[in-house]
């Protein structure tokens, strides 16, 4: 019954609920969310955070290194050359190597930019770094991330903070169906049912920050994010029963009293 870690890279992880850090009201919020979450990994966007360890405002200052895994992120980048760029900006603070690769590329919609993306993952895959690429939901962007050596995919679920949920869950399952890398859906995501819905497709683990850090509670909607992809991943493990047009009967049929 004991569920296989999910394992990225040289990483292995218990949680497969992943979290942002922005957008919370306040630090302690912010905090309360975070271990409510039971989340073990981090994503953090390098370029909107302070990185010198020595100031007051610090990111360093405002997380336990030793409890939770980072996970830089090349939020805000618009072209191939930043986000490589701000990836060794990353690595060289000491936030290692595990990255969330996003090259955006159309500031409205923050849709990915799919071939600069490729591009820079091919870059930083040969400079070491555990490539985690944010991707829009095609099967075959996903499949050439593989080639080039990512550690996963993360295609989104929806665009970036719309909290719409899987909006194309048709095509998740034909990502899930060809790669030998862990699945992670990134963004999109709203309320609880969004992340049971993407556990229970067999993803691997799903990324959010707005759902949490956005919703009336953050705290209490940290808990229920966990639970929901708790169910979800102990659902898609049990296997769901087939769908069928006609009703089939719960109780058995043989020896019935006339």
């Amino acid at each position: 019954m004991k569920d296989a870690p999910l394992a990225i890279g040289e990483h292995t992880f218990s949680s497969r609920l992943w979290v942002g850090t922005g957008k919370y009201s306040d630090p302690e919020t912010g905090r309360q969310a975070l271990e409510a979450s039971g989340a073990e990994v981090v994503t953090v966007a390098v370029r909107r955070v302070n990185l010198d360890r020595d100031a007051e405002d610090s990111f360093f200052n405002t997380i336990d290194l030793n409890r939770y895994t980072l996970l830089p992120n090349t939020a805000g980048c618009y072209n191939v050359k930043d986000a490589i760029r701000t990836a060794m900006l990353a690595r060289e603070v000491g936030m290692g190597s595990l990255l969330k690769l996003e090259v955006i590329g159309d500031p409205k919609t923050l849709y990915p930019d799919n071939q600069a993306t490729l591009e820079a993952a091919e870059v930083l895959v040969k400079e070491g770094f555990t490539v985690l690429p944010y991707v829009s939901d095609d099967l075959i962007t996903c499949m050439k991330l593989q080639d080039a050596g990512c550690a996963a995919v993360m295609p989104l679920g929806a665009p970036i903070g719309s909290g719409l949920g899987i909006r194309n869950p048709i095509s998740i399952r034909l990502i899930l169906e060809a790669m030998q890398v862990p699945v992670i859906v990134d963004a999109g995501v709203g309320t609880a049912s969004d992340a049971a819905l993407a556990m229970e497709l067999g993803c691997d683990a799903v990324l959010m920050n707005t759902a949490i850090a956005g919703a009336k509670a953050p705290v209490l909607m940290a808990k229920a994010m966990r639970l929901a992809v708790e169910a979800g991943r102990a659902a898609y493990r049990a296997g769901r029963i087939p769908r069928k047009l006609y009703a089939t009967a719960s109780s058995p049929l043989t020896g019935l009293i006339d």
